[in-house]
């Protein structure tokens, strides 16, 4: 570009740690260190990878430079939003009929993204929320879904732009689950350098855990969202204080599901503890279930509707998969 300046580009295999995206966690992990995060100041940029003032973006943003060098500034800035420009890329997964990668400008509603690049939901069934972010990002209702996907409007909506996740999730899904199994990878990927995310974390995994077992209190609501509050603030890096944005999020917009539980019901049919399988009289007796059934909680009765033993049942779901007839019922 009309200059005698050139650079060395070498590319460093990561740690593979989810910690580790927090920068000064990569720095040290790039220097063959335990990727932990650390107290700044000095931030990075004063003081970094190897002492020297260093640059950490996320990748995503060193690609869109050539782009601006190539068309200008004013041109990437007339895309996107007021004060997010640009495009943002997201992995499109979850209930959709086309999930993939994909690059949309920002300001782009969540109801285009879902409809419009993902197909809509399959199945004839009903969208019921969109989980943003990776797994510290939060959860939008379906109300939501006319929400504009840039930076201010996802962190008030209790989620964040993260590492560009984007879970559809339709009404078959329960959202008391949807909260344990993504804080459960989160706690599982504390460094547990600081108290508050190593014990916080884990406490709330034992209060969800509780809850999807039908073992849960109505006090545990109040303790999920007081250990939610006091790890977002005391945690030492990002992990920890965007962990609890699942459980903060879900218990928001569907709290009436964490109610649920603690009445040992999951409206959603999900968790297993908490629901039974049935055979209805619509069974034709072709004898199918049972001989798919893994622990022979059906017995083999040809041409009579079947029974399950609830006693045998593990609530796999397999019956209910391959009955022709649509004769298991989950209650």
């Amino acid at each position: 570009m009309g200059t005698d300046f050139s650079l060395d580009l070498k590319i460093v295999a990561g740690a593979g740690a989810f910690v580790c995206g927090e920068e000064t966690a990569l720095m040290a992990s790039i220097e063959c260190r335990r990727g932990m995060p650390k107290l700044r100041h000095p931030y990075p940029a004063v003081k970094g990878l190897w002492g020297k003032p260093t640059l950490i973006n996320n990748v995503e943003t060193y690609a869109s430079v050539p782009w601006v060098l190539r068309n200008g500034a004013e041109a990437f800035a007339a895309i996107g939003t007021e004060k997010s420009k640009g495009t943002k890329v997201f992995a499109l997964a979850g209930k959709v009929a086309r999930g993939g990668l994909i690059e949309v400008p920002m300001g782009i509603s969540i109801r285009q993204i879902i409809d419009e690049i993902g197909g809509g939901i399959g199945g004839g069934l009903k969208f019921k929320a969109v989980q943003v972010g990776g797994p510290s990002g939060g959860c939008i209702p379906a109300g939501s879904d006319n929400l504009s996907v840039d930076y201010e409007s996802l962190t008030a909506a209790g989620a964040m732009m993260g590492s560009g996740g984007l879970v559809v999730l339709d009404e078959t899904d329960c959202m008391v689950d949807i909260a344990r199994y993504f804080l459960e990878f989160t706690q599982n990927q504390s460094c547990g350098k600081c108290t508050f995310c190593r014990v916080g974390t884990r406490r709330m995994l034992d209060i969800l855990n509780r809850l999807c077992a039908g073992d849960g209190k109505a006090a545990d609501l109040d303790e999920l969202e007081h250990l939610a509050r006091i790890i977002k603030k005391g945690s030492l890096c990002g992990l920890g204080k965007t962990a609890p944005n699942p459980v903060l999020s879900t218990m928001r917009y569907f709290r009436e599901e964490y109610e649920a539980h603690i009445q040992k019901r999951c409206p959603a049919g999900k968790c297993k503890a908490l629901i039974t399988y049935s055979i209805t009289d619509a069974c034709i007796g072709c004898t199918i279930c049972a001989q798919h059934c893994p622990t022979d909680a059906i017995a083999m009765k040809p041409y009579e509707v079947h029974e399950i033993d609830p006693e045998k049942c593990v609530r796999c779901g397999t019956c209910q998969s391959v009955c022709p007839a649509d004769a298991v019922r989950v209650e």
